[in-house]
């Protein structure tokens, strides 16, 4: 039997508008994070963002008052799921990566944390999708594993065998790509 249709939402109205902004919009950074590991592209994840809050307000009479940020979390992932397959869009590996050096008194020390950051970012873009997504609910987001499981629509139990998985393949990319380049940083 096919999903049946999902009915049109009723316009936000100015009560819900507000309460929008006040429970939803302080997650809109978290939103913006989460598109932006799972594009591995700014401009396409401040689109899905920006598509993702639009769902949201559209659908929040639906929210039930549950905790907004895994709740807004799904529907940027659901955003992008549904931008990838109307797209075509591939899961490339990250060409450019963030260069942001670390705020610090050291100048040394602050190139080697930028350049430890680097190193990090670059691994994770080059894990797959499903290893990505998991990390940075855990690690970035701080997410407990039931808001993962919220979020990826996962019982708790695959979400730590997934988790646990995706660390070990981070572990291993790290260690290939600081053995190639030789850098020196053991303590990692």
């Amino acid at each position: 039997m096919p999903d049946a249709p999902i009915p049109e939402a009723p316009p936000p109205d100015a009560v819900t508008a507000e309460r929008f902004r006040a429970v939803v919009m302080p997650h809109l950074d978290a939103a913006y994070g989460f598109a932006r590991y799972l594009t591995r592209d700014p401009v396409q994840a401040q689109d899905v963002a920006q598509e993702a809050m639009l769902r949201a307000l559209r659908y929040f009479y639906a929210f039930r008052g549950e905790e907004a940020r895994p709740w807004l979390l799904r529907i940027v992932r659901n955003t992008w799921s549904d931008f990838r397959s109307r797209k075509g869009a591939n899961d490339q590996p990250l060409d450019v990566v963030e260069d942001r050096a670390a705020d610090g008194p050291d100048p040394e020390q602050s190139a080697l944390d930028g350049d430890r950051r680097r190193h990090v970012v670059a691994a994770l873009a080059a894990l797959p999708s499903e290893a990505r997504e998991i990390l940075v609910l855990r690690e970035i987001e701080d997410f407990s594993y039931k808001h993962i499981a919220s979020v990826l629509d996962l019982p708790v139990g695959t979400v730590m065998s997934r988790l646990a998985r995706a660390r070990e393949k981070l572990a291993a990319e790290l260690r290939g790509r600081l053995g190639r380049r030789g850098h020196g940083l053991s303590d990692m």
